[in-house]
C-alpha cells in the first residue's frame, strides 16, 4: 500500500504557519499526485502518459 498523504507530508513536517500547509498540501495534490495518479476518464492512464499519447497522435497525422 503507498504511503497517505497524511504519513508523507503533514505528520512528517512541521509547518509554521497555515498558508505553508495550504502551499505544501496544493503542491502533493495538484502537482505530484494528480499528474501521476490513473484517472477513470482518462482510460485509466495518467495524464502524463495521456498527453504523451495525444501529442505522439497529432504527430503522427
Amino acid at each position: 500500500m503507498p504511503p497517505t498523504l497524511e504519513l508523507e507530508l503533514v505528520y512528517a513536517t512541521c509547518f509554521k504557519t497555515r498558508e505553508e500547509v495550504k502551499r505544501a498540501l496544493f503542491e502533493s495534490m495538484e502537482v505530484f499526485y494528480d499528474r501521476r495518479r490513473r484517472h477513470s476518464s482518462l482510460g485509466y492512464i495518467s495524464p502524463v502518459e495521456f498527453e504523451r499519447v495525444a501529442a505522439t497522435s497529432r504527430l503522427a497525422a
